[in-house]
Parts: C-alpha cells; sequence; structure tokens
C-alpha cells in the first residue's frame, strides 16, 4: 500500500501538512490513495545529520513496534517506510483525549477496553511509555479506543538483563497507571478505591526506579 508515494511526491500527494518539523520533530502529514488515508511521520525536513541518525534510527523503530503489533485491534496499521526516514500509517478517524474531558464524557467501557489493550501489547512484549500524555489515545469514530505513536516504546528483549529488567517492569506499570490517569481526567467516578491507591504508592525502590525511567522517557520523547 501506498507504494507510489515518494518524498518527492509527498507534498503532491498530501491531504494536508499536520505538524512542521522543528529541529528535533518530524513534519506530520496525511496522504490519500485510492480511497485509503494515513499518516507520515516525515523526517526529511529536518537537518542533514539529524534526519540521517536520529531519524533513521526512530523510524527503524516505530515500524519495528508496529510490525510486532500487525493485527492488534486498537493500533493503526503499518503501511511501509519511505526512503528510511518517512514512516506511513493508517489514519485513524477520531479525536484524541487531550482536553476531550471539556467537551465530553467516556463511558467505563471505553477504558476497560483500553485496559485490555495495554495488556495485549505488554504479552507482545511492547511498552509504550507514553501514553501519560493524553494525544497518544484516541477516541475512534466507532467509540473504540486507539494508541498511536509507538516512536519512545521499548521491547522486553532490549531490557532483559538486570537491572534494565527493573526498568521495563516500571514503564510496563506506567502505562497501567496512565490508563488510571485518563479515568480520573475523563471519567473519575468509575475509578475504584483500589486504583486510586495503586496510583497513589511509591516505594522508596519505585521512586529510585521511576527517576531513572524519567530521564530515559525525557531523552525518548525530545528525538521522537
Amino acid at each position: 500500500m501506498f507504494e507510489t508515494l515518494r518524498l518527492s511526491n509527498l507534498r503532491e500527494k498530501s491531504g494536508s501538512m499536520l505538524r512542521p518539523p522543528s529541529s528535533t520533530r518530524p513534519a506530520i502529514w496525511t496522504v490519500d490513495e485510492e480511497g485509503l488515508r494515513a499518516v507520515v511521520k516525515d523526517f526529511s525536513g529536518n537537518r542533514f545529520l539529524f534526519r540521517n541518525t536520529v531519524g533513521r534510527f526512530l523510524v527503524w523503530r516505530e515500524a519495528k513496534a508496529y510490525r510486532k503489533l500487525k493485527g492488534t485491534e486498537g493500533v493503526p496499521a503499518w503501511y511501509r517506510v519511505v526512503d528510511g526516514i518517512a514512516l506511513v500509517v493508517q489514519e485513524i478517524p477520531g479525536r484524541s483525549l487531550e482536553n476531550l474531558e471539556r467537551e465530553m464524557k467516556l463511558p467505563e467501557a471505553f477504558f476497560d477496553e483500553l485496559k485490555e489493550l495495554v495488556t495485549h501489547f505488554h504479552m507482545r512484549g511492547l511498552a509504550h511509555c507514553d501514553l501519560k500524555r493524553a494525544a497518544n489515545t484516541l477516541l475512534g469514530d466507532d467509540g473504540r479506543p486507539y494508541i498511536v505513536d509507538w516512536a519512545a516504546s521499548i521491547s522486553e528483549t532490549e531490557f532483559r538483563f538486570p537491572p534494565l529488567r527493573l526498568i521495563y517492569r516500571r514503564f510496563l506499570l506506567d502505562d497501567q497507571m496512565a490508563v488510571i490517569k485518563l479515568k480520573l481526567r475523563h471519567s473519575p467516578e468509575t475509578v475504584s478505591l483500589e486504583e486510586r491507591a495503586r496510583y497513589a504508592y511509591r516505594t522508596s525502590g519505585e521512586k529510585l526506579i521511576r527517576g531513572i525511567r524519567d530521564r530515559l522517557r525525557e531523552i525518548l520523547q525530545n528525538v521522537a
């Protein structure tokens, strides 16, 4: 799919630019081909050194995550990589959860399904690592949750040795806590006492791991 898409004709095929490139962030485009709509994360507008090092690395990593999650409901389909520096994925009709609580209330069933989705990709050996950013969770036009932007995700195999294993487990917990955080924002009355206690609880060991994790997440987010 989107086999005719090239960086040279991206502007021609693009419906719109959702986000212009910055010094460390790619441009985001929407494209349409034969009735299919896709989102393109494009590093070609970044500086030469950045796009050919960090850009290529992030595109490779995110494509790897999408391939690992192939067929997962609630995750956009991956279409292809263009010239090693642009990623093409399915566009999900819907809205991000960013500030959505100001306009509408999400049902508890939405968060139950979101929790199942998180459990599913954890079982496949991936942690998203950036779910606390509400913009990465979408309310699809079908009413179901979708998770996007896997550039900061990490694989269990990459963190299989101690003490990295402990950090990976912390990222898994963070994904779970992100669901509770979203519930607290969008539907607080559905959050159980157990979930509230779990969200608030921190041991001294966890605080140390959180500190390491926060620094790692900051690095991943800044370049994603």
